[in-house]
Order: C-alpha cells, then sequence, then structure tokens
C-alpha cells in the first residue's frame, strides 16, 4: 500500500507544503511507503478547451495522472483563497481529469483533504469546494476526516510537527484513516 501527498501550493515557503509533508512523514513512521509530490514540478498552462484542441493535454497533466495512479491513496492539502481553493489546484485537476487513460485515477483509489490557512477558519471553506470538486465533479471517493488547521504561521515547531499535540495527533488519524481506507479500496 502506497500514500502520495502534495499540496495546491508551488508556493516555496508554503505552509501546506508544510502539512503534507508532515503527512508524509507520518505515513512513513508508521511503516507506509509514501511520497510528496510537488505542483511546481508539475507546471501547466490555464486549462482552454481551444488550447486542448490545438495542442492536446499538457505532457505535466499527464504525468501528473501517471504519478497519482501509483499509489493507492492521495491527501491533497489545500491553502484557501478568497474562501475557495486555489487556481493551482483546480487547474490541475481540470487538465488530469481530460487525461484520457483508463482507469480513471479518480474513481480508482481514495482520497483526504486537508489544509492550513493563516486565518481562524483553517482553509475550511476550501475543504468544502475541494471535497464537491473531488466527489461530485470527478467522481473520487473521499474520506470524511480531514484537518482544517488555523493560524498556520505559529502550527509548526521547526522540525516540521505541530506545536499543539492534539492537533499533531488529528492530523496523524486523518493520515491513518486514510491508509486504512486505502487498504480496503485497493483490495
Amino acid at each position: 500500500m502506497r500514500l502520495l501527498f502534495f499540496a495546491g501550493s508551488a508556493r516555496e515557503g508554503s505552509h501546506n507544503k508544510k502539512l503534507a509533508r508532515l503527512g508524509q512523514m507520518i505515513a512513513e513512521a508508521n511503516g507506509i511507503e509514501a511520497v510528496f509530490a510537488d505542483l511546481a514540478d508539475y507546471h501547466m498552462p490555464i486549462y482552454h478547451g481551444d488550447l486542448e484542441d490545438a495542442e492536446g493535454v499538457p505532457e505535466r497533466a499527464q504525468a501528473f495522472k501517471a504519478l497519482l495512479g501509483e499509489y493507492d491513496g492521495v491527501m491533497i492539502v489545500t491553502p484557501e483563497y478568497n474562501s475557495g481553493i486555489p487556481p493551482l489546484l483546480k487547474n490541475t485537476l481540470d487538465w488530469v481529469s481530460r487525461v484520457g487513460t483508463k482507469p480513471d485515477v479518480f474513481q480508482t483509489r481514495v482520497f483526504a483533504v486537508s489544509g492550513t490557512s493563516p486565518g481562524y477558519y483553517g482553509a475550511m471553506r476550501a475543504l468544502l469546494q475541494l471535497r464537491q470538486v473531488l466527489t461530485i465533479g470527478l467522481g473520487a471517493t473521499v474520506i470524511p476526516q480531514q484537518m482544517a488547521l488555523p493560524n498556520a504561521m505559529k502550527a509548526f515547531a521547526e522540525d516540521g510537527s505541530l506545536v499543539d499535540e492534539s492537533q499533531q495527533k488529528r492530523f496523524a488519524d486523518v493520515v491513518e484513516a486514510l491508509a486504512v481506507a486505502a487498504r480496503k479500496f485497493a483490495a
């Protein structure tokens, strides 16, 4: 069983990248093979139907879909932009959904969502929107457990863990729930 973690941000100092990497570390500490992928390595143009018709699906979208297909479970960690998911994440999902390979990666593995933001709600509104895009738009199975981590600027210790032990435990529980669901889903 293998898990993939990625953040809906390409920013170098992204708190959501920190949270995704923490998820990877938690999984590995529990004997689960886990990988962090950086969307900065998968640059894609803004989705446009005429561009797709003229040039086809970008190579990086095809590569990212292939990467998703290598894992039984995927955690997407998203920032919140103006009460929604960031354009980078939405664009990535839109392009990957256009790759015509079978089986469909969104319907053949299980997903988890989490996020953090500097504000009080901790990306909660973005998580609601992301869950809707994944389940209704793409037909994905998304586990109910999630982490909406507030006050991102103060949430992380120097070693990458969460300062608040109860938040660390809650996030570890989300990672564990993803692993359990991925095992069942893959069986």
